[in-house]
């Protein structure tokens, strides 16, 4: 038998190395002239392999589409079965205090050897430039064909990660599936209309971001960038609200709170004790609440608290729009911007076409689907690179069975 696997990226690998397990002929189709790419270049070339969490329930609340088809593959092939693949094939692991996973090489290039080195080992067949433009069905079977190439398959996985275009889905959609058109996730905020980023590389742990009129809001640290917003918190707020920020056009306003603990009326106590004890200190030069020099003098400046005013002489008014810029600090948010080179894409192969138990087609016998080319996708955090290897790990383990 000999399965085909298109796209040679974390999924595409992972499936095409379980399928090889079988003794099957597995030949992995790339378009581009290097494989692993994206896996090279994640975490600032440390590659971010997975997420410390070993509790299903718990991991799939990092993921905004999929969580339900998810539990499912989850059950196959989980966090601490990725963390056994990679030590047994001399990859030495570490978690940080955030649940992020590396290889302790703080090198992505760890990751990228021990699935090329089995990819050979199992005899893999990796051809490059070779970019899969149309599949055919057969009786049985499949063929794949692209620019000078043609190939027969018995089985093929589909592994073509996401796409910024619909376009990039076209091979698959001539096959009458259907698609969830694909929008970016994870992106960072752009603020063009505020004076915020004057304070460009000053960050705190433990904010809070919500969009006014809606729902969606996140905690974690928030960093100011000469663009806009960036950080954990962010990224992860433009995940689960990838679909309304689509829909708004990336127009929204983002009310901030600097420290998810802060409220108003903890914060009103403590600024009056402030004053009370303090009377004759200058605001602008005695930050509180543990927020950097800069951040604390630009908030009192928007609250037009003069730069030499004491506490002493600071009236309710200024007092009042202090505590608001404190807890909701309002930003409008116009556009956005790819974090660094970490595209991802919420959208994909619906996951009514797709048997969540196998990962195979549901009108095609013999087609599979694995990564990011599913209509499912993670926070930032090792999310999606954990979505890669258990979905490679099921549509390549399903593609060898002999009987469909």
């Amino acid at each position: 038998m000999i399965i085909g696997v298109v796209g040679g990226g974390a999924a595409g690998f992972f499936a095409a190395i379980h399928a090889a397990y079988s003794g099957h002929n597995v030949i992995l189709f790339e378009k581009h002239r290097k494989v692993l790419s994206k896996v090279l270049i994640s975490g600032g070339g440390r590659c971010n392999v997975t997420q410390g969490i070993a509790n299903a329930n718990e991991l799939l609340k990092g993921y905004p589409r999929g969580r339900r088809f998810l539990k499912k593959v989850f059950a196959h092939f989980g966090t601490t079965d990725t963390l056994s693949w990679f030590e047994n094939r001399g990859v030495p692991l570490k978690t940080e205090a955030d649940g992020r996973v590396f290889p302790k090489s703080d090198d992505s290039r760890s990751i990228v050897s021990a699935l090329v080195n089995e990819a050979e080992r199992l005899g893999i067949r990796v051809e490059l430039n070779r970019g899969v433009e149309s599949v055919e069905a057969l009786t049985p079977g499949f063929r794949v064909r692209g620019k000078d190439f043609s190939e027969r398959l018995d089985r093929l996985i589909v592994c073509s990660g996401g796409s910024s275009k619909r376009e990039g889905y076209g091979f698959l959609e001539k096959l009458g599936l259907n698609l969830v058109p694909p929008i970016p996730s994870l992106f960072t905020f752009n603020t063009p209309e505020t004076e915020l980023k004057k304070l460009r590389g000053l960050s705190v742990p433990s904010g809070h971001i919500r969009f006014e009129g809606s729902k969606l809001n996140y905690s974690g640290p928030i960093l100011i960038t000469h663009w806009g917003l960036s950080g954990p918190a962010v990224l992860k707020l433009s995940a689960f609200g990838a679909s309304w920020l689509h829909e708004k056009s990336y127009q929204a306003v983002a009310l901030i709170r600097w420290d998810a603990d802060f409220t108003p009326e903890g914060l009103l106590q403590a600024l009056q004790a402030y004053k009370s004890n303090h009377p004759r200190k200058i605001i602008h030069r005695n930050p509180l609440f543990g927020l950097p020099a800069r951040l604390w003098g630009f908030l009192a400046s928007v609250a037009e608290i003069e730069e030499e005013l004491k506490w002493e002489a600071v009236s309710k008014k200024k007092i009042n729009k202090l505590i608001e810029n404190l807890f909701k600090f309002s930003l409008k948010i116009s556009g956005k911007t790819t974090f660094k080179e970490e595209f991802v894409t919420a959208g994909g192969i619906a996951l009514d076409e797709i048997d969540p138990n196998t990962l195979e087609s549901r009108k095609y016998p013999g087609l599979f689907f694995a990564g990011e080319v599913i209509d499912v996708d993670g926070i930032t955090g090792g999310y999606n690179f954990q979505a890669a290897w258990s979905t490679g790990f099921l549509a390549g383990k399903s593609s060898t069975i002999e009987e469909l």
